[in-house]
């Protein structure tokens, strides 16, 4: 693997890595499961199954009647998500610091782009990104690696591994192999890392603020994977 190299931006995913807002999820899911007369899923299983865009999940969970699962979803899902909206502990300081070193920074997610864009700005955040993307808003969602290309495109910026896409889902890092950039996974996964290994882990944002730091510094010059 080749050692990437200090990041000159930061593309982050949004859901269990900058926010918490799976109280939501989870809520307009089994709502959903249970009217469309399916077994609700536990919350661990939503944390587990919750990862590609709805889009792209929903037909096969629910074939022919995917839209209307999809319909009363978002129903649910537009009464409750800001009530239950919580920034992940660190991500403001971790923004700020970002944004006060000069660092440009895009977010992208299998969120719906206007709920997406409209949790930014309810946090104060909007100002620390040059676009935040979701899903629908490019032809293909994540980990279609078209998102990538549209937030580093309004920041005047090309994949290279001097980008670093950061995200708490093998489906954040097969999105950053499929773009070129490097990839960097936050927090506990249970998933199968090894189709789309990260260059970095780190256990919190504290954590990947102090690595980014110290990467800018000149102290760390090789891949950190524990």
């Amino acid at each position: 693997m080749t050692p990437p190299r200090p990041p000159k931006a930061v593309v982050f995913d949004w859901d269990n890595t900058l926010v918490d807002s799976f109280p939501a999820i989870h809520g307009a899911l089994v709502a959903t499961l249970t009217a469309m007369d399916h077994e609700p899923w536990s919350y661990d299983e939503t944390r587990a199954r919750a990862r590609r865009s709805l889009r792209d999940s929903f037909p096969d969970l629910f074939g022919a009647r995917w839209e209307e699962a999809r319909d009363h979803f978002y129903r649910h899902f537009a009464e409750h998500h800001m009530r239950d909206l919580q920034p992940i502990a660190g991500a403001q300081a971790l923004l700020e610091g970002l944004a006060g070193a000069g660092c440009p920074m895009g977010v992208v997610s299998n969120k719906m782009g206007p709920y997406l864009r409209t949790e930014i700005e309810s946090l104060g955040w909007s100002r620390f990104f040059a676009r935040a993307v979701g899903a629908q808003d490019a032809a293909s969602d994540k980990p279609n690696p078209e998102c990538v290309g549209l937030v580093l495109g309004a920041a005047g910026l090309a994949a290279s591994p001097e980008i670093w896409l950061v995200g708490d889902t093998a489906l954040d890092m097969e999105c950053a192999h499929a773009a070129g950039v490097t990839a960097v996974l936050v927090g506990e996964s249970g998933d199968d890392l090894s189709r789309h290994p990260p260059a970095h882990r780190v256990a919190n944002l504290a954590e990947l603020g102090t690595l980014i730091t110290k990467f800018w510094a000149g102290l760390v010059t090789e891949c950190r994977v524990t």
